[in-house]
């Protein structure tokens, strides 16, 4: 399966890139901090892309999409993905996000509640006061964006796979070759517009969204009681953990992780 962006969309004062795979009902998938297209793990993709229309792109600043001095939020990139489906023709979608991208899904599902059918969030947290940080350190290295692309996977391979599990897996073998770049200061404007977000904790109760909402046991960059706490806010929300398994859950888990997203997506629209 190509990782290379087939197109590219204007969206307000910038380009989005974005890939469309498979047909059936759309489902968008939103990425973490800084993260590209072609860090989705392929096997997932392949997956449901058997049976929805995956439509997954890089945010403002990311990869292949473009950028402005427009000042980064958790709103303003909430509402480029409600451009890039009228772009596309898609009036109502299935929401994926994971880490920031769930932040961004919250934001897109409180502002636009009939555009979007069934909410998975993926290592998330709601933010706010309510929220429980991660270290310092953790944002410092998910920042790092210097050396050659294996230093930068290597940094996050210490991040998002628990230490143990790394000691008997080469994360090689679990992730896709990754050939987008995001610039350091483009990072840092997302992470900047992260940690400003004022979080959902309030709002959360608002959802109407059938919501499934997964995390590793072992997440050391948003930790897993963030998932607990929005899953005691969302009405009906369904919280399902992957003990052993930290940020990266979709790479060391993805036959689970597919699975337990295709039982939950089988659901009404």
């Amino acid at each position: 399966m190509s990782r290379i962006p087939a197109k590219s969309v204007p969206i307000d004062d910038v380009s989005l890139a974005y890939n469309d795979l498979g047909a059936g009902y759309p489902l968008i998938l939103i990425n973490g901090l800084a993260s590209a297209m072609d860090t989705w793990n392929p096997p997932v993709l392949e997956r449901l892309s058997r049976h929805y229309r995956i439509i997954d792109f890089d945010t403002r600043g990311t990869g292949y999409s473009g950028t402005s001095e427009k000042p980064y939020s958790i709103p303003l990139f909430a509402h480029d993905i409600l451009q890039l489906m009228d772009d596309l023709g898609i009036s109502r979608a299935h929401i994926l996000g994971f880490s920031i991208g769930a932040s961004i899904a919250q934001e897109l599902v409180l502002s636009f509640p009939q555009r979007v059918g069934r909410l998975i969030l993926v290592a998330g947290t709601c933010g706010g006061k309510e929220a429980i940080e991660n270290d310092p350190r953790v944002w410092d290295q998910l920042l790092d964006k210097s050396g050659s692309a294996m230093d930068i996977a290597l940094r996050m391979f210490s991040l998002i796979f628990p230490a143990g599990w790394l000691r008997s897996h080469d994360p090689v073998r679990y992730c896709p070759e990754v050939y987008e770049v995001t610039k350091t200061e483009e990072a840092e404007r997302q992470a900047s517009a992260f940690r400003s977000w004022t979080g959902s904790y309030d709002r959360l109760n608002g959802i109407q969204s059938p919501t499934l909402i997964l995390t590793g046991l072992k997440d050391v960059v948003i930790a897993p009681q963030n998932s607990v706490i929005m899953s005691r806010q969302i009405p009906g929300a369904e919280l399902v953990t992957f003990p052993g398994a930290g940020h990266g859950l979709m790479y060391q888990c993805p036959d689970r992780f597919s699975a337990i997203i295709m039982d939950f997506l089988a659901g009404e629209k």
